[in-house]
């Protein structure tokens, strides 16, 4: 018996890097699978692997910065699978900041696909979750830390943290719900500089496999016991202090 055996997983933005990867990770451990994604030829490419793997699995190509394509995929998932297990909020986009200068329409574009879509489609699904259900957000260090230029990003994050422990008041007792925030992972196998490794305590970049433990791990009933939580995996990089000439790094303002 797999873990995830015969268990329905929501995944939003499905269709590359950790979103892709957390969909192949719960097929092989037994879960359905549902995902998003304005993607779509990426999208039907990853629903083509998984189906042919033997996969039960659900692509819907729509942008989850509309309304109408929120019902229309709750409506299709909830039409295939019955209900619902787990919901994965993955799926965000950054469009710069104050400087690009990303627009007013523009950073709210980015708010209703990083936070307005979580609330949602947690609403939408809550008569569909089955006992022992969870939604996991996947939040970012950039939450409570920033580079320059990213505050339409930075600010979905910050707030997509906070929706994360006010849904698990609200829930209580109905669904688990528990964030991640990632650090720097890589997920395209891009060669990285000596300096870029000095300067996470783990002395390596993260890839997408360590997120999707952590979401496996929070999914699990057997970890009942962690709800309105928001676990940093990022190498330990946002509690290392750098300055001028720190691991191999130089500051040339």
């Amino acid at each position: 018996m797999k873990k995830f055996s015969d268990k329905v997983v929501v995944i939003t933005g499905g269709a590359l890097g950790i979103g892709r990867a957390l969909t192949r990770d719960f097929f092989e451990k037994g879960a359905k699978v549902a995902f998003i994604d304005k993607e779509g030829e990426e999208g039907e490419a990853n629903r083509k692997f998984i189906e042919e793997a033997g996969g039960e699995v659900l692509f819907f190509e729509g942008d989850l910065g509309e309304e109408r394509v929120l019902h229309a995929f709750v409506k299709a998932t909830i039409s295939k699978f019955g209900g619902v297990d787990y919901l994965i909020n993955n799926a965000c986009l950054n469009l710069g900041g104050i400087f690009t200068p990303c627009s007013f329409e523009e950073f709210n574009y980015v708010l209703r696909v990083g936070v307005s879509a979580p609330y949602l489609l947690s609403q939408l699904f809550l008569p569909h979750f089955r006992e022992g259900a969870a939604i996991v957000n996947i939040s970012s260090t950039r939450a409570t830390m920033s580079q320059s230029n990213t505050e339409s990003y930075s600010a979905t994050k910050g707030a997509i943290s906070a929706l994360t422990h006010a849904l698990a008041i609200s829930l209580a007792g109905r669904v688990r719900v528990n964030a991640i925030s990632p650090g720097w992972i890589d997920t395209s196998d891009t060669h990285h500089t000596p300096s870029d490794l000095e300067q996470h305590p783990s002395k390596r970049i993260g890839k997408s496999d360590d997120i999707v433990r952590a979401v496996s791990f929070l999914c699990d009933e057997e970890n009942s016991f962690i709800t309105g939580e928001n676990l940093v995996i990022d190498g330990g990089m946002s509690r290392l202090m750098v300055y001028h000439g720190d691991e191999g790094w130089s500051y040339l303002p």
